[in-house]
């Protein structure tokens, strides 16, 4: 009865329409003023305004109004209030200070994505034809948004409210809780919590169909902003997924992801294929399978101290 969808995220910037146009441009359908969504998705990414870059609010689904007071329940005894109106509850996170918004309901599906032949060794499925990537006219646009990752000194009391008191599910782990990945869905992760200088969203994450999306997209962005290129295309270890990273004119890192791990039997996979001690000398933690080398602003943004600075000067942690 507990958490089954990332619904939707809101971020705030200094200049929203420049984030809003830059994501029309990328594919994504305006459903309302500062709502983006998708072709199965109405709303997925929601841009505010806001004297600095941050995510203000992360929505999510939970099956039942039993699974919100068990939520309810949870956090309140951490020290967390938070408010049940019919089928939502209400809450502010207790580190980051972003709005956390739980409805009863599920996420919509998604429409298959078509199936494109590829030319494997051995096994040869297009013939007298070019591959679909070299002559269709439009790009393929992200199909939803699929994680979120956040940065913060204050690992112990993130994992506390998110991993006990929400109920992410954890799926992996890195050095017994140095950095966390769960999910809400069966994707491998959804919310991958890490260490930061200062709390802080590192990178959002669209999925996209397949590895020639990813491509097409990611150079459309460099096409446009040159700067805007942080790692990618790789191929991660932890989550499997195909990766590109790059900026938003906001300065918020995104990821264009796909062919993530899936997860239905959580027992199985803590079973047979999940470990929780990756980065020991047992199970070497590796950042991608095939790929460039992160780069140290993959985990220290330019702007960090910009962002600690607005939030002391909040009187935020």
């Amino acid at each position: 009865m507990g958490l089954n969808g990332l619904l939707d995220i809101e971020l705030s910037v200094p200049n929203p329409q420049e984030l809003n146009d830059f994501w029309l441009r990328r594919g994504l359908v305006q459903t309302s003023d500062g709502v983006l969504g998708t072709v199965d998705r109405a709303v997925q990414l929601r841009i505010a305004e806001g004297s600095y870059r941050h995510m203000s609010e992360l929505h999510l689904s939970c099956e039942s109004e039993q699974g919100l007071a068990d939520i309810a329940a949870r956090i309140g005894a951490m020290g967390v209030d938070s408010t049940v109106t019919g089928t939502r509850l209400t809450c502010i996170d207790p580190v980051f200070a972003h709005r956390v918004v739980i409805d009863v309901g599920a996420q919509h599906p998604l429409s298959p994505a078509q199936q494109r032949a590829w030319n494997y060794a051995g096994d040869t499925q297009r013939t007298n034809n070019r591959a679909p990537a070299v002559v269709e006219d439009s790009l393929r646009v992200p199909r939803r948004l699929g994680h979120v990752v956040l940065a913060t000194p204050h690992l112990d009391d993130v994992n506390a409210f998110m991993f006990e008191g929400l109920g992410v599910r954890i799926s992996d782990q890195i050095l017994g809780g140095a950095a966390t990945m769960g999910r809400v869905e069966q994707d491998h992760h959804n919310l991958f919590i890490q260490p930061g200088a200062t709390s802080s969203i590192n990178h959002y994450a669209f999925e996209m169909d397949d590895l020639d999306a990813i491509g097409k997209a990611g150079q459309a962005v460099i096409d446009e902003y040159p700067e805007a290129n942080v790692v990618g295309i790789g191929r991660h270890f932890i989550g499997s997924n195909v990766f590109w990273y790059l900026l938003d004119p906001a300065g918020n890192m995104f990821e264009f992801f796909t062919d993530m791990d899936q997860i239905i039997d959580g027992e199985r996979w803590d079973r047979e294929v999940g470990r929780r001690d990756w980065g020991s000398s047992e199970n070497p933690l590796q950042f991608a399978v095939w790929g460039p080398k992160e780069p140290e602003s993959f985990f220290f943004p330019a702007d960090t101290d910009v962002i600690a600075a607005a939030r002391e000067a909040l009187g935020l942690r």
